[in-house]
């Protein structure tokens, strides 16, 4: 089975050219960066923060000593940004703590859209180059001309514009879906960084279950 698909695969750059040997080079790449970005997501527990809202929201409350104890099993990357909060650090810093974390997590990202725009325009090249071979075939032909000659030219230089798209097509929908994961973590870490520095219940004069400050004198 390994040897068909080998055979198959090497009959495709065979036909195609080094165009295709180039996308077949950049979509392994391409493989390896979404299997490590998938698996830098999974260790940062991207989207699993339900500690770290538990914990905010007990300190929202004016529970401190509850919220340390709520985000202390917590293994999300941005536990350590609430719990720098949790120890008076100001919003601004807070903020860059977190964007320093989301550089992390999208480093890779402009190089799957490199990907994304490139890999048609490579697979364009290619076609162009094959065009070019046909047409010189065809020429080379003379008057003994066989349609065979230049249809069968055609289909390969078309070879490298469909492998060049079935790289770009999902590498563009995987960029697309890592893109809105982080930009839903932000939308979460401006909550988180939010609530922690301006709180609404108070260490000394717990909220009530109502949401409403007590009254004061």
């Amino acid at each position: 089975m390994l040897d068909l698909v080998l055979g198959q695969l090497r009959a495709v750059l065979d036909l195609g050219g080094p165009v295709v040997l180039v996308l077949g080079v950049v979509s392994v790449v391409t493989l390896a960066v979404v299997l490590y970005k998938l698996w830098q997501f999974s260790a940062a527990h991207v989207g699993r923060h339900a500690a770290v809202r538990a914990a905010v929201m007990a300190w929202d409350s004016g529970d401190r000593g509850g919220a340390r104890a709520a985000l202390a099993p917590s293994r999300s990357y941005l536990a350590g940004v609430v719990e720098a909060g949790f120890d008076g650090l100001g919003r601004d810093r807070l903020q860059a703590m977190a964007e320093a974390r989301f550089s992390r997590l999208e480093r890779g990202f402009r190089f799957l859209e490199t990907v994304a725009q490139l890999a048609p325009l490579l697979g364009l090249f290619g076609t162009v180059l094959g065009m070019i071979e046909a047409f010189q075939a065809l020429q080379a032909a003379g008057a003994q001309v066989d349609p065979s000659i230049l249809a069968g030219g055609i289909w390969v230089a078309l070879l490298t514009t469909a492998v060049g798209l079935a790289v770009a097509m999902p590498t563009a929908l995987v960029l697309a879906w890592f893109e809105g994961r982080m930009e839903a973590e932000r939308v979460a870490a401006e909550g988180f960084v939010l609530t922690v520095v301006a709180p609404v219940g108070r260490a000394d004069s717990p909220v009530l279950e109502t949401g409403m400050e007590p009254v004061r004198g």
